[in-house]
């Protein structure tokens, strides 16, 4: 039997429902905790990142029942199996992250006597114009959740202020923010040569072409519809701008968007190039960032792109709007609406100087607000608290 109390590592289970965003959301954190001295694990679903989180040092627990879609059945059977794990491994602490995870996690938590519960919330799966029993199911699910947890880490201020209306204590309640590598998103780390092969494979003909990268998973939530809509408006009225998608394509999803929505895109000139490991020397091929979501928790891939000094047009949702500043680093468009998408588009397409002003002013925003370590810092404190009060003593190691 596993004695928390006298662990010299203490455990920590981060719940998600994939092993893609163990690794691309959370890796480079999870790699920080296991060097500050506790015991790292990742629960998810199996997949191809099991091996890159083991490089960092993460321990990878395979659940059978985790999965993205809509199956009330699959997450009960998630629940009870995230129960068993927690009573045979007795983490000091489960970590989940919402949304499906962070609603079964925490209450698997509770119910095997986890001594620690945190939960970061990513985004709430509602937004306040969302119809009201959307609304009323989402927001009941996470007053429910929370009585389960120790600590709420919210990267959104104003995901932040729904918690608070429902009633979340505020003892509870921590803004983490978001954060990326800035030291590997560092326009500078990438060379001139480097660049011009890359501005080649997004589809740049000469220099006068004007590239447009959007990079994340090629699923409707994303805006993908939005941005290939904008790429046919601008097709012949602007024919040297440059679509391009890097992400995976992810045909087992619903949301995902189908084979002929793609050939329809490539029509319009969008090149998909897939997942790729090289996105820092993409994005520094890129002139122009797009970002249509139609909903972000503090979106990392429009970080990524500030911090690699590339004007941005977003959406002005939820998320987007504590990455983009309206005006000074980029544009900010309504949701769903593909003529304004376009417009805004259009509007930078043709203005170099205004584009590396934008570009400028992105990359300060980035240096002063998306720094990954103050988030390791929070959540470490966040840590280093909860498990005082537990009664779990740990000796925190400061990395060399």
């Amino acid at each position: 039997m596993r004695e928390r109390g006298a662990c010299s590592r203490p455990m920590v289970i981060h719940v998600t429902t994939t092993d893609i965003s163990l690794e691309l959301l959370l890796g480079p954190q999870l790699e920080a905790f296991a060097d500050a001295g506790l015991e790292v694990f990742g629960a998810s679903a199996p997949g191809p990142y099991v091996d890159a989180l083991a490089r960092r040092g993460v321990r990878h627990l395979a659940l059978e029942h985790a999965t993205r879609s809509m199956d009330p059945l699959e997450d009960a059977r998630a629940l009870v199996e995230l129960v068993g794990t927690f009573r045979r491994l007795r983490p000091a602490i489960v970590h989940t992250h919402n949304p499906k995870p962070g609603v079964y996690g925490r209450i698997a938590a509770r119910i095997a006597s986890v001594p620690v519960t945190v939960n970061t919330t990513h985004g709430l799966y509602a937004l306040p114009g969302d119809p009201t029993p959307k609304r009323a199911f989402v927001y009941g699910l996470e007053r429910l959740a929370s009585t389960c947890s120790d600590a709420e880490l919210v990267q959104n201020p104003e995901d932040l202020s729904v918690l608070q209306r429902l009633g979340v204590p505020q003892e509870k309640l921590t803004l983490l923010g978001n954060g990326i590598d800035l030291c590997r998103f560092d326009p500078a780390s990438i060379s001139a040569a480097d660049a011009l092969a890359a501005r080649g494979e997004l589809g740049a003909h000469g220099p006068t072409d004007v590239v447009v990268g959007a990079v994340g998973r090629l699923v409707r939530e994303k805006g993908y519809s939005e941005v290939f809509e904008a790429a046919r408006h601008l097709h012949d009225r602007l024919p040297a701008v440059r679509f391009a998608a890097i992400g995976p394509a992810e045909p087992d999803k619903t949301a995902s968007l189908s084979a002929d929505e793609r050939a329809a895109a490539e029509t319009a000139g969008v090149r998909f190039l897939g997942s790729r490991d090289d996105v820092v020397r993409l994005y520094r091929g890129m002139d122009l960032y797009v970002l249509a979501s139609h909903r972000e928790g503090i979106p990392r891939s429009a970080m990524e792109a500030a911090a690699m000094g590339i004007p941005i047009v977003a959406t002005d949702v939820r998320g987007c709007r504590e990455v983009v500043e309206h005006g000074l680093s980029g544009l900010l468009v309504p949701p769903r609406n593909p003529p304004a998408l376009a417009d805004a588009i259009a509007a930078l397409a043709v203005d170099p100087p205004r584009r590396l002003r934008m570009g400028e002013a992105g990359r300060r925003k980035a240096l002063r607000d998306f720094d990954q370590q103050r988030c390791i810092d929070i959540t470490l404190a966040t840590y280093d608290r909860q498990l005082s009060r537990a009664g779990i003593s740990w000796s925190r190691e400061i990395p060399v």
